[in-house]
């Protein structure tokens, strides 16, 4: 082993080390091992940075800002309003929920095709009065199968497509070996799969919503001759210091009702807050601001008739234009690691967080003393027009809402025209991908589907940096012969096995790596070393190339494979051990299907 051999795998150690400890973003790891390399001179000053103008990351980049435009024209919204009408029979609606992500899947970002169906997996789990562990984690999965159809389905095959020497791989070049599998995969869930997935029961009544809101909701009145009469809201919540455990649901002034309030309302004597809080936090809250529980001046041994009221200001929560929506926290949402300051989030985003679900079951505690994590479920009340721009903005995606409301057809078939023409001209081999592919993103743009800025939002500019930062990494790992190193030891270890077992080594390799590491990076680590094994034993490059592409998006065993099962953890009640007793036989019927048809197609 030479020194400059030593130190790329010192490298790539430390690099696959805090892939796998997770403390630090990826991306922020990826551009640590490219630092390294430089410092240590292993890829040349003038190439170090080549990776952000490589043609993959730019067509990764466009797959993307494609993808919002489609969401952006209503195109998969249609389909998805379509399957509140399979009925309530778990194996039809893992069936069509399934296929439908995976179709969508194969040609939008599959967390994209996920986050769009994920409120119609939630609804029709609701409407049955079933948890929703039963259809997200085959939903999650069936994102993963739809993207390995294409070459635009999944970053994985984008990469390994820049690595065929022989030209790029086309559009469908994936689609034998991708559908073999995805067919095989939806027909396994949709017929035992599905039965494999934890239970979770629901701990809360009201037909398995995960929020009770009616339980911590409270109507309380400003006394005459109050301090706080002729003053704000926002004074109000700050001198009673409870900002993070006290929220302001509505104000109710006569006959007047207003939901969501500023809080730079004034207030006036005899005004009702509607509030939710805990017990303690309420006690807290009177003490420290005098007003008094509404109905208390009356007749106290009325109650039916406070708790009639209180009932009916509960069911105008979300009237008119405000909402109450529940969301799922995204890996990337700036929410991550805050606590619930739910009077800044009033003041700067218009959004009151009225509880939060961690695991399948509502937080009892205070919401001030909670860290908000990735997969959290939030219970967000807002006015209709802002709300769903301003979820977008913070990193959340809807969840479900109390009924399905998806959004109107608002210009689908511009959408979907541009994006086949797209599709055409790489076909009929008139333009390259990456060239085709941006031109479709930038029609987008001046067709109106998508502003300017939302484009650059659309991308998720962590993965961006991460292919442009591991592309030099995993050169480096060729050009210092540690490929070919890695390639002699295999081949000594599978010395006189037939070339489908090796295939399976390769496949199953890549399998187990992405499912600790990005599967982008998985996929830039393991090419190399599978093009130099091939070299080795006179095998096709092709076949091994597809076997890294379905291995590195196949990632079924664990939550931090792929950020489709981490979305689907918090919602579903999973945990961390459950994502084997599907995503095994998942795994083992993957390398089953797909090593066939390799050989098949490519060998």
């Amino acid at each position: 082993m030479s020194t400059e051999q030593g130190l790329v795998f010192g490298i790539l150690i430390a690099t696959l080390g805090l892939f796998i400890w997770n403390r630090l973003r990826f991306d922020v790891v990826s551009m640590l091992a490219l630092l390294a390399i430089a410092l240590t001179g292993l890829v040349p000053s003038g190439e170090l940075f080549s990776g952000f103008g490589h043609p993959a990351v730019v067509t990764v980049a466009a797959v993307l800002v494609i993808s919002q435009g489609l969401v952006n024209g209503g195109l998969v919204d249609s389909i998805a309003r379509l399957l509140g009408r399979v009925g309530h029979r778990p194996t039809l609606q893992v069936l069509m929920l399934t296929g439908v992500v995976a179709l969508c899947s194969g040609f939008i970002n599959n967390v994209g095709a996920l986050a769009l169906l994920m409120p119609v997996a939630v609804w029709m789990s609701r409407e049955a009065g079933r948890s929703p562990s039963l259809l997200l984690m085959p939903l999650a999965f069936g994102s993963l199968l739809g993207g390995t159809m294409t070459l635009i389905g999944t970053p994985p095959n984008i990469i390994i497509a820049s690595y065929r020497e022989a030209g790029s791989f086309g559009l469908f070049d994936f689609a034998p070996v991708g559908a073999a599998i995805t067919l095989a995969g939806i027909a396994f869930i949709t017929l035992a799969g599905w039965r494999l997935t934890p239970q979770r029961q629901d701990s809360e009544e009201e037909g398995g919503k995960l929020f009770s809101v009616g339980d911590y909701v409270t109507e309380l009145q400003v006394p005459e001759a109050s301090s706080y009469a002729g003053g704000t809201l926002h004074n109000l919540l700050t001198d009673a210091d409870s900002e993070e455990d006290v929220v302001v649901l509505a104000l109710i002034r006569g006959e007047s009702r207003s939901l969501a309030p500023s809080t730079y309302k004034v207030l006036k004597e005899g005004d009702v807050l509607l509030v939710e809080a805990d017990t303690e936090s309420l006690q807290e809250f009177l003490d420290h601001t005098g007003l008094a529980l509404a109905s208390a001046s009356d007749d106290e041994g009325d109650e039916s008739a406070q708790e009639e009221s209180a009932a009916r200001s509960r069911k105008e929560l979300s009237a008119g234009e405000v909402r109450l929506m529940e969301v799922v926290v995204t890996p990337e949402s700036s929410l991550v690691g805050q606590t619930a300051n739910r009077l800044n989030l009033r003041e700067y985003h218009g959004v009151n967080i009225v509880a939060l679900a961690r695991q399948g079951h509502r937080l009892k505690r205070r919401l001030g003393d909670v860290h908000i994590q990735a997969g959290d479920i939030l219970l967000v009340q807002g006015h209709e027009d802002s709300l769903s721009g301003t979820l977008q903005r913070l990193g959340c995606l809807p969840l479900a809402e109390r009924g399905l409301r998806l959004g109107r057809d608002r210009n689908a078939p511009l959408a979907g025209g541009l994006f086949i023409a797209a599709i055409v001209t790489i076909v009929a081999g008139w333009l390259s991908p990456p060239v085709a592919l941006v031109g479709c993103a930038l029609s987008m743009v001046l067709t109106g589907l998508l502003s300017a800025p939302d484009a650059y939002k659309a991308i998720d500019w962590s993965v961006i940096v991460l292919l442009a930062a591991m592309i030099p990494v995993g050169q480096a790992l060729e050009t210092t012969g540690g490929a070919e190193l890695i390639a002699t030891q295999v081949l000594a270890l599978s010395e006189g096995l037939a070339p489908a077992v090796v295939l399976t080594v390769v496949l199953v390799g890549t399998m187990l790596l992405s499912n600790v590491v990005n599967n982008a990076a998985a996929a830039i680590l393991v090419a190399p070393i599978a093009l130099s094994l091939s070299a080795e034993l006179g095998m096709a490059s092709d076949a091994v190339l597809m076997a890294v592409a379905v291995g590195a998006s196949c990632a079924f065993l664990t939550p931090i494979g792929h950020q489709s099962n981490a979305l689907v953890m918090e919602p579903g009640g999973y945990r961390f051990g459950d994502y084997w007793r599907l995503g095994l036989p998942m795994s083992v019927l993957v390398t089953v299907v797909a090593v066939p048809m390799i050989m098949l197609v490519w060998g």
